[in-house]
Formats: C-alpha cells, sequence, structure tokens
C-alpha cells in the first residue's frame, strides 16, 4: 500500500508518518521504480503500537525505548517495566500539578461574580497581579527561559534530540502532533 493508504488505514497524517520514519520509529518502506513508498501489514501494525504509546501520552524517546525491546525480545522485560513504572510516576506528578491548576483556576474565577466591564474584572486583576509576583520571584535565568513545560518530562532511553520536537512529537490533535 502506498502511503496515503496507510495513513487512512491507520487514521494518520502522512505527515506524521513521514516523521515517524525520520526518527528511526517506522522502518523505512520499500520503493517503487516510481519512487513511491510502499508499505506493508508490519508498518500497519508498527504504527498502530506507536500511536497506542502515543495514547498513554508516552514520549517518542519511550517508544523508540520499547520499540527496541520489541526488536531484541531476548533483553529484559524488567527494563521495559522500569521503563513504564518510571512513566506512571511522571503521569501522577502531572495528575497532581493538572490539580493544583484546577484549584488555582477556580479560586481565580470566584474573582469575579458578575458581568461588570473588564476595567473592574477581578479575573483580569488576579491574572496581572499573579504574573507580576511570578515575573518578581524568578531567578535571572528563569526569566529568560520557562522554568517548567507542562506535559514534559524527562527522556528515557537517551537525552533528548536537539532542536525539540518535531511536528509529529506528540498526539493529533495536539499541539505535539
Amino acid at each position: 500500500m502506498k502511503i496515503g493508504e496507510l495513513a487512512k488505514t491507520a487514521q494518520t497524517q502522512t505527515e506524521t508518518i513521514r516523521y515517524y520514519e525520520r526518527e528511526g520509529l517506522l522502518p523505512e518502506a520499500a520503493r517503487t521504480e516510481a519512487n513511491y513508498r510502499i508499505y506493508d501489514e508490519s508498518h500497519v501494525q508498527r504504527l498502530a503500537f506507536i500511536r497506542h504509546c502515543r495514547s498513554l501520552d508516552m514520549t517518542l524517546a519511550e517508544i523508540r525505548t520499547l520499540l527496541n525491546f520489541k526488536d531484541t525480545p531476548a533483553g529484559s522485560c524488567a527494563d521495559v517495566n522500569a521503563l513504564l513504572d518510571e512513566h506512571i510516576s511522571h503521569v501522577a506528578t502531572r495528575i497532581r500539578e493538572l490539580k493544583a491548576l484546577e484549584k488555582d483556576l477556580k479560586l481565580l474565577r470566584e474573582q469575579c461574580a458578575s458581568g461588570q466591564g473588564a476595567d473592574d474584572c477581578g479575573i483580569l486583576s488576579g491574572l496581572e497581579k499573579a504574573a507580576l509576583r511570578q515575573s518578581q520571584n524568578r531567578t535571572p535565568v528563569e526569566r529568560g527561559h520557562a522554568a517548567h513545560i507542562h506535559g514534559a518530562h524527562p527522556q528515557v532511553g537517551g537525552p533528548p534530540k536537539e532542536g525539540g520536537a518535531g511536528p509529529a512529537a506528540g498526539k493529533p490533535g495536539r499541539s505535539r502532533t
């Protein structure tokens, strides 16, 4: 099948498939004499595995590590368990962060109960005050860079790649796609 057929079968954008190939997650497809990529069922299955891992919010590095284990089944399952345990820990941390965020947003929402003019809006005033406090509390290094990127966590299986995430670094429909 050609890339368009694979994309339709796997419900994945063609650019995402090409990105996964460039990142080494999908093996390069054979090519026709006209230089079209030709995919087979193994590509469909591998892409389904990758997409499922992405739906579990795994990073590309984590998925790459899992694929390496799949490709060399003589490796220890204990390493797979360790990878998943670490991912579970990151998910738990994110849940705590999201609950704190929800609490902060609810407190902020309580600051404005009526439909008054924007110049008297308690939410806008609260956001402005919080932004000033946050700006004043940052170190000089943090002022130039984000101190924390929500949803990101250390890469498993090696250092992060230079240049950050590509167009398919995340899930379809999200900014990391």
